[in-house]
Order: C-alpha cells, then sequence, then structure tokens
C-alpha cells in the first residue's frame, strides 16, 4: 500500500516541481523581474550610504570628548573638592585647564548630548560641587545644563569652533567612499567583459553587507574609514553591474529612460529613507541597529539574485570603444559633467549641514536626518516624471533646467533659522538633481562607467573640499560657490541640444550623443579591456591631483 502511495504522489509532486522550475525560468527571462533585483540593490547601497549621515557627525563628536569626560570622571572622584584650598579664583586666562574644561563642559550639559545622561550620580554631584566654586552659582545641574551658556559665556563660540573643525573629519570620510568607488569602476567594467554582469552584482553585495556590520560594531574613526571604503567597492560593483545591466536588456532610448528611472527610483528611494532612518534609529535606540538591519535586508536580498538572476559567467567577445575616443567627444564630457555637478549641491551638504543645523539650530540627530527627507522624496518624484518626459522635452533642457534650480536653492539655504524653512530648498535640490540624473544617464546609455564615474566625482569633490571650504569662506560662502558653479555649467547643456552626428555614427560603428533618437549601443559599452581601465585610472588620478592641489592652495592662504 505504501509503496502505490508513494508511486502516486510521485508523479503530482515531479509535477509540482516542474511547474516550479518554468515559473524560476520565466522570471529569469523577465527584464521587470531583473529591473526590480537591481533597484532593490540600489536601494540598499543607497540606504546605507545615506544612514550615516546623521549618524557620523553626531558620533564623532561624542567619540571626541568621551576620552575627556573618562578623565574628569576618575579625577573628580578620586580628588573632592572639598579637600582644595581655593584661595582666590583664578581668571580664565590664567587657568590653562579652565578652556578644556570648558568645551567638556559645554558638550556635556548640552540637552542635545547623550553623554548628558550617562554621568553617574557621584560624578553629578561632584561636577556640581565644582562648577558652583568655579563660577560663584547656586543652581543645581539639571537647571544648569539650559543655562550653561551663561555660566560659561565662552562655551557657544568654543562648542562652534569645534563643530567647523569638525567639517574637514566629516568630509573626509564621506569622501573616502566615492574617492574609492571611482578607482574601482574600472576594474568592474574589465570583469564584466569577462565573466558577465550578475556575479559582479552578487558580489557588490556580499562587500555591501561586510561594510554595513563593521559599520554596526566599529567604534574608532579608522573602523568607520575602513567601512565607509569597502562601501566604496561594493557600490562600484552593485552600480556598475547593475546599471550596465539594464542598458543591455533595454537598448531603445525610451525604454532604457524608463528603466533607468525605474532604477533610480530605487537609489531615490534609499537616499529618502536613508538618514531618518539612521537618525531616528541612532537617537533612540542605538548607533548599531540601523546598520544590523541594512544587513539582514542585504541577506535577503542575495537570496533573491541567487534565486532570480543564478549567477553564471557569461563571457563578451565583443570589445568596446577606447576610453580615449569616449573622453574626446565633449558631449560625452557635458552630459558626465553635469551629472557631476549636479550631485555636487547634495554632496556639500551631507558633511556640512548636519554640522550646521548642530551650531546654529541645536538641532538633534533625528532632524538632521530629517532635513535632507524632503530631497529624497522629490529626487523620488523627479526621476520617474523625467525619466519619460525628458525623452519629449528634451534631455538638455531638463538637465539645464536643473542645474539652475539647484543653484537657486543653495542660495538660499544659508538663510534658513529652523528646520521648517530647509524643506523648499532641499525639496527643490533633490527634483533638480532628479531631472538630471534620469535625463542624462539614459543618453550615456551603456557607458555606465563614465556617469557612475562622473557621479563619484562629484561626491567626491564635494565632502572633501567643504571642511576647507567652510573653514575658509563659511558655510554660505561654500552654498554660494557651489550655487555659481552650477550656474556656470548650466549654458553648456545646450550643446546637447542638436550634437553633430559623425561618419562613425551614420555607419553604427560608434555611438556619440545625437538627438533623441534610439540609440544601439554596439561599441560604446561599459566593458573595458585592460588599455581602457589604464586610461580611466589616468582620468581619475589626474583628477583627484587636481582637487588636492586646489586643497593644499587654499590651506595655505588660510595659514598666512
Amino acid at each position: 500500500m505504501e509503496s502505490e502511495h508513494h508511486q502516486r504522489s510521485n508523479p503530482s509532486q515531479s509535477g509540482f516541481m516542474q511547474s516550479f522550475e518554468n515559473l524560476l525560468n520565466n522570471c529569469r527571462d523577465s527584464r521587470k523581474l531583473v529591473l526590480v533585483v537591481v533597484a532593490i540593490g540600489l536601494l540598499l547601497d543607497n540606504m546605507l550610504l545615506t544612514s550615516v549621515v546623521p549618524i557620523i557627525p553626531a558620533f564623532l563628536y561624542e567619540l571626541n570628548h568621551r576620552q575627556d569626560l573618562a578623565k574628569i570622571n576618575r579625577s573628580m572622584l578620586d580628588t573632592s573638592i572639598e579637600d582644595q584650598t581655593v584661595t582666590t579664583k583664578t581668571s580664565i586666562k590664567e587657568d590653562e585647564n579652565f578652556l578644556a574644561e570648558s568645551r567638556l563642559l559645554s558638550y556635556i550639559f548640552s540637552p542635545k548630548s547623550s553623554l548628558y545622561q550617562k554621568l553617574s550620580p557621584d560624578c553629578e554631584k561632584v561636577i556640581e560641587d565644582y562648577i558652583e566654586n568655579q563660577f560663584d552659582t547656586t543652581t543645581g545641574i539639571d537647571s544648569l545644563a539650559p543655562n550653561i551658556t551663561i555660566s560659561v559665556p565662552d562655551a557657544n563660540e568654543l562648542r562652534h569652533q569645534e563643530l567647523v573643525d569638525e567639517n574637514t573629519e566629516v568630509g573626509v570620510m564621506f569622501a573616502s567612499k566615492p574617492i574609492v568607488q571611482a578607482f574601482t569602476n574600472p576594474f568592474v567594467g574589465t570583469l564584466t567583459n569577462k565573466i558577465g554582469y550578475s556575479w559582479p552584482l552578487f558580489m557588490g553585495l556580499i562587500l555591501l553587507f561586510f561594510s554595513t556590520m563593521i559599520f554596526a560594531f566599529g567604534s574608532t574613526y579608522g573602523t568607520l574609514f575602513i567601512a565607509r571604503s569597502l562601501q566604496g567597492i561594493g557600490s562600484a560593483f552593485t552600480s556598475t553591474a547593475g546599471m550596465g545591466l539594464l542598458a543591455d536588456k533595454y537598448p531603445d532610448d525610451r525604454e532604457r529612460g524608463n528603466s533607468m528611472a525605474i532604477a533610480l527610483g530605487g537609489l531615490a528611494l534609499g537616499v529618502l529613507i536613508g538618514p531618518p532612518f539612521g537618525g531616528i534609529m541612532y537617537e533612540f535606540i542605538g548607533k548599531s541597529a540601523p546598520f544590523i538591519i541594512l544587513a539582514m535586508f542585504a541577506l535577503f536580498d542575495g537570496c533573491l539574485q541567487l534565486l532570480v538572476l543564478q549567477p553564471k559567467v557569461v563571457r563578451e567577445e565583443q570589445e568596446g570603444a577606447s576610453l580615449l575616443t569616449l573622453i574626446r567627444d565633449p558631449y560625452i564630457l557635458v552630459a558626465a559633467g553635469s551629472i557631476t555637478f549636479a550631485n555636487l549641491g547634495i554632496a556639500i551638504l551631507e558633511p556640512a549641514l548636519p554640522l550646521w543645523m548642530m551650531d546654529t539650530m541645536k538641532s538633534s540627530n533625528w532632524e538632521q536626518g530629517a532635513a535632507f527627507l524632503p530631497a529624497s522624496i522629490s529626487y523620488l518624484i523627479g526621476t520617474n516624471i523625467f525619466g519619460p518626459l525628458g525623452h519629449r522635452m528634451g534631455r538638455w533642457l531638463a538637465a539645464l533646467c536643473g542645474l539652475l534650480i539647484i543653484g537657486l536653492a543653495l542660495l538660499y539655504i544659508p538663510m534658513a533659522t529652523d528646520l521648517s524653512e530647509l524643506i523648499v530648498p532641499n525639496a527643490l535640490i533633490g527634483f533638480a538633481i532628479g531631472m538630471v540624473d534620469s535625463s542624462m544617464m539614459p543618453m550615456l546609455g551603456s557607458v555606465y562607467a563614465i556617469g557612475d564615474v562622473a557621479f563619484c566625482l562629484g561626491f567626491t569633490i564635494g565632502p572633501t573640499l567643504s571642511g576647507t571650504l567652510v573653514l575658509w569662506f563659511g558655510f554660505a560662502g561654500l552654498c554660494t560657490t557651489t550655487a555659481l558653479i552650477c550656474f556656470a555649467f548650466a549654458p553648456l547643456m545646450l550643446m546637447l541640444r542638436d550634437p553633430p552626428c559623425t561618419n562613425l555614427q551614420k555607419n553604427q560603428k560608434t555611438q556619440h550623443l545625437c538627438n533623441d533618437k534610439a540609440v544601439k549601443y554596439h561599441t560604446y559599452t561599459m566593458k573595458m579591456i585592460d588599455r581602457q581601465r589604464i586610461q580611466i585610472f589616468q582620468l581619475v588620478i589626474i583628477m583627484r591631483s587636481i582637487q588636492e592641489s586646489i586643497r593644499i592652495i587654499i590651506n595655505v592662504k588660510m595659514m598666512m
């Protein structure tokens, strides 16, 4: 009986498995499902990218004071103030320890400080007695906290200077990711030429998972710097392979514009969720919580990729056009430059805006993250609107308007006095960047590596120079300088209105950016041979050298 039962059940089981395999095969052949996988990968990548924006500045500020706080706790608990003989009040200028102590106290008693909640009762009593003796006050520690600026006149000024100084440290950490990503992109291009897109896309997810876990448990600047750099490698694999896969699946200009708009929508959603997600989780749960959650989502997406893409080696025999040919085309340079300078608008704000809000608005962690929420929402809207609309109205016109809007919004941001006044300018910046990205990326088509390098350059120059420019010009000067750059580059978009066609293009051997016709990118592929990889490295190194030279000149002028 049992054998008959097994014989009857086996056909049904085999039929179910056959149906399931057919379903999987249909899913793997579906371009839409591939688009979903790429969009989810970009979502996770950019959630990790932006979740650290409200976390890193506040965490580094606490990290820089934690060691000083421990020393003060030990010294005050070991030595009772009552045993000290104080005959006269020492003036501020005469007391060599007063500066460090006032800086620490101004931070400890800030209502926004998490360390304010971590003092032991004994230490609170000792500090209260110390403040009463030092500043001749009779108020308790709780009532002193909001009024510390009255007892210590220089506290706000000292805190302001510390936050300004921290701009460079935060900016360098933020810039490490796009720098590493720009250097990794050529290797990814070569790798996709040899093994296809699926394995690099999966490897990028694995690297993002490890980067997320390092962020979760890292507690030093060096560890966080390594995590940020590792994220750059993972992002290069994820974004370049993912967008290149879409360009391969959607050769028609109209379809490619729509698919990339959806993929950029996943990117925008990550940017949208990241800052408030990171800020709220860090404020109310802790630093590790948002990164552990992101790691779990990364594991889920990894399983989805294994199921749908089924990574395999697919060699491409077709050789791409040389990078030298591409960068000689002024229209490609203009299209890539628009991506760089558009993203520069938000890149300079990522390290500088949270610190400026802490300084001028006394904002909390979640408020710093929420400040980027309007930009993220409007970016999501802009990419989905101007993906198809850019094809109709002209991608050059959409990019030109986007650059002008970014410049105007940057001019207004320094005038804001509270969080509500940042909503409109940040929303305009996000919407305008969405206009530029969704219009220019399809024009570059499968030469996505160039577009990604352009994106990385914007997020390299912005965070790296923002700290130095804040020290030199101030936050308002930083925003004004970036706005002028956007205004100056915008007229170049007129070149893309009707670029000339070449004989090579007529023969369909190479394709320049020509009108809005459907383009078959036969040789302008992102798959790069060794010679192209070397040329891209030379280009990135030259840009990096120019950037470092500008930074050195600025630092020298500041010291004069």
